[in-house]
């Protein structure tokens, strides 16, 4: 059955007498305005006599006049709309037939409901019209798409001001475990020691950019993560990796070589011993058998990542998704500038965060004004590239330096790295140590922040 055919036969969705019911219990307990108020508003409503209603009552709410039927009255016919909505007559038959137990909280939570799925047709309505007219390109109809969806996933998150025992109550853990951090659980573990010492881990609904100038390491460090996430033997966890820039054979090459501590260079050029094939077969068997899903395309969008992602969240555990990274992102259709591309890009992929609970790791390039800085090439959170909402939109930003790249006859610089921890909202800023292992790509715990010192454990 057409789309039209279908609306025409069952017509938009919406509960008349609910709506009616939600109105006539405000004007018998006006009290109850505030709580409905927080919930719904009046767009929600499926006709525009309702509509009208409910705006009054917030006018006068707003302007702290008591709601009922007689001050209701006197608003619409001081904007000429008391006939409108169906008269006096109406307004006194508003709590008509009306259960003598009801449920405002439930109601609203279907008006919001019905609402939601109106907005759903129309706009889908709306793209049907927009791709059969022809006007538009079909990445302009795509990129609108994009947008209207997400914005519609985000309104239909229903938060509110909550009471501390609430709070408690929805902690994870419990209450033993908010009050002892031994208990306390913790988010995805990295495999870097004072890394997750630093953050907890990374958690559901964060948006983590790493970022660095090119050459540093960040690919590198972003694949060393989602391995150990993917292969922690107390925990693996499906890990899923988009990548707009490399392929999925050279991802698979940097993994299996830095799993099983082989140079990338002796592999491409085969000069390989006995015991380093033997070692590349049995890394190669591990990393196949872990979860660890690759998506190589350049063109990918929000929305492909989001319909991936979702397909994969219904088959497995997902633990993190790594990005790779978002300069190399565009959105379909046109943009004014560049810089408002990447802001709606960057809060494109917070919001899929929070929707799909689970960290996203974002890749992201610096501009070059670390290296023209005299003295110190750290980069800050000024030197992020196109756009200052990725700073913004950001949980947590880390910065990855190698001060070997800029002093490269200094042996002592050789092999010592730094992640540094220059954003995070729910934890302390600072710089984590790290070993780089060139020949290898592979970034690992410096052995004093293991204890015992026996090795890495990612």
């Amino acid at each position: 059955m057409a789309a039209n055919d279908l609306i025409l036969q069952k017509g938009l969705p919406a509960n008349l007498d609910i709506e009616r019911y939600l109105l006539g219990a405000i004007l018998v307990d006006p009290s109850a305005f505030l709580n409905i108020a927080s919930l719904i508003q009046a767009t929600d409503f499926s006709v525009q006599s309702h509509q009208l209603l409910f705006t009054r009552m917030v006018e006068l709410s707003e302007g702290n006049q008591h709601i009922d039927r007689v001050t209701l009255a006197n608003e619409l016919m001081r904007h000429g709309e008391l006939e409108s909505v169906g008269g006096l007559s109406y307004l006194i038959s508003l709590d008509d037939g009306m259960p003598k137990l009801y449920d405002l909280e439930r109601y609203a939570g279907i008006v919001r409901e019905h609402s939601l799925r109106r907005r759903l047709v129309l706009s889908s309505q709306a793209l049907i019209d927009r791709a059969i007219s022809g006007q538009e390109s079909a990445d302009e109809i795509l990129a609108s798409a994009e947008s209207d969806l997400l914005a519609l996933g985000e309104s239909h998150v229903a938060n509110k001001l909550l009471h501390t025992r609430d709070i408690l109550g929805r902690a994870e853990g419990g209450i033993n475990a908010f009050l002892d951090p031994t208990k306390r659980i913790r988010g995805t573990s990295t495999g870097f020691l004072k890394l997750d010492e630093m953050t907890g881990g990374f958690r559901p609904g964060e948006l983590i950019i790493l970022a660095a100038r090119p050459a540093m390491g960040k690919t590198a460090l972003a694949l060393n993560i989602a391995q150990y996430v993917a292969m922690n033997p107390a925990n693996p966890r499906a890990v899923a990796i988009f990548s707009l820039e490399m392929s999925n054979e050279s991802l698979l090459q940097r993994m299996v070589c830095a799993q099983s501590r082989v140079s990338q260079t002796k592999f491409r050029e085969g000069f390989l011993d006995g015991e380093e094939r033997r070692r590349l077969q049995k890394g190669l068997v591990e990393i196949v058998k872990a979860p660890i899903f690759i998506n190589d395309s350049s063109t990918i969008g929000i929305m492909e990542i989001h319909a991936e992602l979702r397909r994969l969240k219904s088959q497995a555990d997902l633990g993190l998704v790594v990005v790779d990274y978002l300069q190399l992102m565009t959105s379909k259709g046109k943009v004014e500038n560049r810089n408002q591309e990447v802001s709606a890009l960057s809060r494109g992929l917070k919001l899929l965060s929070k929707e799909l609970q689970c960290p996203f790791l974002v890749l992201s390039q610096l501009s070059r004004a670390s290296e023209t800085r005299v003295g110190d090439h750290r980069p800050v959170l000024s030197d992020l590239r196109e756009s200052g909402s990725i700073e913004q939109d950001a949980d947590m930003v880390a910065f990855v330096f190698r001060e070997e790249y800029y002093k490269r006859f200094d042996a002592s610089l050789h092999g010592l790295a730094e992640l540094i921890l220059a954003k995070q909202r729910n934890g302390p800023t600072g710089i984590v140590k790290m070993s780089f292992l060139h020949e290898y790509t592979k970034f690992e715990n410096r052995l004093d922040d293991i204890p015992g010192g026996d090795g890495p454990p990612n």
